[in-house]
């Protein structure tokens, strides 16, 4: 069912009820009770969260080698505070500002060689007596080599490359530093959060295992550490151990964050052979789970939730996609695709703990952006960019981000995506990792819809028309991130789930609810349900027509004059089986709005390539609930 606009959206705070805590006392959240008969005031003693609060975990500024090589010239001080809502200046020189402030930031320059660029550019008298350094720092002088010259310095770095003299250990400790200081000065609890993270990038033969690494802690825990490089390990299960020690020797916590499977050319996901070829070990899944609640379902290096060759069933499944090759010249084979994509990984979990017992896979949703220019910016009409030689210009739709003898990587494949909406109890950086480490998250290609997921067994067709409906998710069930109990005799799980369109998109199209299960002979299947349609009945399962579509390409414009502004239902599993072990999340779909490569043709006046969308339809991913037979 559908809510009218005059009873369910009457105030957003009554939606953003439905978000809640997960009720269990683990990371910082107490059990949620429901009163049977509470205070006249229905918000006295509430502990749960009352709305998203919206971030990025995955941004790179001038302390990144290769953001640097390419030209960044922006640094942590102008990234955050172009996070928060203030103006700043590209490193092309062009004024902008974010849409809306986020509420939380990560900054995870690479740890290798980290601020070392800036130095290489200058001309340190002392690094440029290595011929490489030296080599790159005269390149980079010439504005027509400094897209082959980043690439250089990146293919150098992932094949363990590295000039000894860039890995000064006083040099790396002077940076980071530098990069807690400015955490530590922009970090304003219960207004905003600077969260402490680095990325550790991991990429033999040019297949992506990098991970962000994100810190509980303030600077004075996270300072007594140097963040891992590549140049001491590549392989994760090193990664695994050193967070360990970390835990162990401070007393803080950490978690990492996998990105961009995609481009891992089949090794981001494994199910029987390890990344570098060992057997699948009890240690590597036990590992994983601990160490990596969530994975980066969309970025700008495209959409990763699911690919079309492994779902040809759903017709939302071909999104933003990336298939080309890993981050190198290896070309992409069909056989890698189904150890790449999120939904393929989550499926492939519930094999994998039928047969050791854990669920290595059992990650929530997380979005980013894995910008390279400090600046954070998603909006289809405010994109700036993978790299500050991709920001606005009459060109860039068509010149290449990267290329190599057999792929390239053209401008307008770029995608505008992605942030996280976390819903914690408050803007702090323990609250904030402590929802993440619930999985109490969910991503999105940018804009920012608000969208909460329960599942119980007792949910009714009247709780979707809750004016509390929180109340009813925590009485009946857990929020999204969790675990359903047994089922009990005879009883299918129900699901509540709801979501408003963010204030400045467009409106929603549908909500479905994706399930994955384990078969008895043990094969993976999945359907995709279409549970509320904005305007449309479901037949057989799916919206009775298409949304339809007001988009004007030529001045890059929409009306909302078709979807819904909030689309809400409870819907039951009509195949469940018991005996079966499955996972279930909720995705969300905009009407068609214009794609920034619209905005960029009409601004520039200028026609983009044959072959590029002009339409895309933004979209909400939640983390999953998942059940498992007693």
């Amino acid at each position: 069912m559908s809510v009218s606009l005059s009873g369910f959206l009457a105030g957003v705070c009554s939606f953003a009820l439905l978000s809640g805590a997960n009720a269990q006392e683990t990371f910082g959240v107490d059990t949620i009770a429901i009163s049977s008969k509470p205070s006249y005031s229905p918000y006295a003693g509430r502990n749960m969260p009352t709305r998203p609060l919206w971030g990025d975990t995955h941004l790179h500024t001038a302390l990144s080698l290769d953001a640097r090589a390419a030209g960044v010239i922006l640094t942590h001080d102008d990234a955050y505070r172009f996070a928060k809502g203030e103006e700043v200046t590209s490193s092309h020189g062009m004024p902008l500002r974010i849409g809306q402030p986020l509420d939380w930031l990560v900054i995870t320059d690479h740890s290798d060689a980290m601020g070392a660029m800036n130095e290489v550019i200058a001309g340190n008298a002392n690094l440029l007596t290595d011929p490489t350094v030296r080599d790159w720092h005269n390149k980079l002088k010439q504005p027509d080599q400094v897209v082959e010259t980043a690439i250089e310095i990146v293919e150098a770095f992932t094949e363990g490359n590295i000039p000894e003299i860039l890995l000064s250990r006083s040099f790396q400790r002077e940076i980071w530093d530098e990069v807690l200081e400015t955490a530590e000065a922009h970090n304003e609890p219960g207004s905003f959060s600077a969260i402490i993270g680095f990325e550790w990038t991991s990429t033999p033969g040019g297949n992506n295992l990098h991970r962000n690494v994100l810190f509980r802690d303030d600077a004075d825990v996270a300072g007594r550490i140097l963040p891992l490089t590549v140049a001491e390990s590549l392989d994760p299960l090193d990664l695994y151990q050193w967070m360990e020690t970390y835990e162990a020797t401070t007393g803080g916590q950490m978690l990492a964050i996998a990105h961009n499977g995609n481009l891992s050319n089949g090794i981001m996901f494994p199910v029987e052979t390890l990344e570098f070829g060992d057997p699948m070990t009890a240690e590597y899944i036990e590992a994983r789970a601990k160490w990596e609640p969530l994975y980066e379902f969309t970025q700008i290096k495209g959409d990763g939730e699911a690919h079309p060759y492994l779902s040809p069933n759903d017709e939302f499944a071909d999104y933003e996609t990336w298939d080309r090759s890993n981050l190198g010249p290896v070309v992409k084979e069909d056989g890698m695709l189904q150890y790449e994509y999120a939904r393929e990984a989550l499926k492939n979990g519930l094999l994998l703990e039928e047969k050791f017992g854990v669920n290595p896979y059992k990650f929530g949703a997380n979005g980013a952006t894995d910008s390279h220019t400090g600046l954070t910016t998603a909006e289809e009409n405010n994109f700036f960019g993978k790299l500050t030689t991709t920001e606005p210009h009459k060109e860039r739709m068509s010149t290449d981000i990267a290329h190599f003898d057999t792929v390239s990587w053209p401008g307008w494949y770029q995608t505008a995506s992605g942030y996280t909406g976390v819903w914690a109890t408050e803007n702090t950086r323990a609250s904030i990792f402590d929802a993440m480490m619930r999985k109490e998250t969910y991503a999105t290609t940018g804009p920012r819809i608000t969208v909460r997921f329960f599942g119980g067994y007792d949910f009714v067709e009247s709780d979707a028309a809750s004016r509390l409906p929180a109340n009813e998710g925590y009485a009946k069930g857990v929020p999204m991130g969790g675990d359903l109990a047994v089922a009990p005799e005879g009883k299918a799980p129900t699901f509540l789930v709801g979501a408003l369109r963010d204030s400045y998109s467009g409106n929603l199209d549908r909500i479905q609810i994706i399930k994955g299960w384990l078969n008895a002979d043990g094969t993976t299947a999945e359907i995709v349900y279409d549970v509320v349609c904005a305007g449309r009945a479901i037949v057989d399962y799916k919206c009775d027509g298409a949304v339809g579509n007001t988009v004007d390409v030529a001045n890059a414009s929409w009306t909302n004059s078709i979807g819904s502004p909030e689309l809400i239902t409870v819907w039951s599993d009509p195949d469940f089986d018991p005996a079966l072990r499955s996972v279930y999340y909720a995705r969300v779909i905009e009407i068609p709005t214009p794609r920034w490569t619209a905005y960029e043709a009409k601004y520039f006046e200028v026609e983009a390539p044959a072959e590029s969308p002009m339409i895309t339809q933004e979209r909400a991913y939640t983390s999953p609930i998942w059940y498992a037979p007693g």
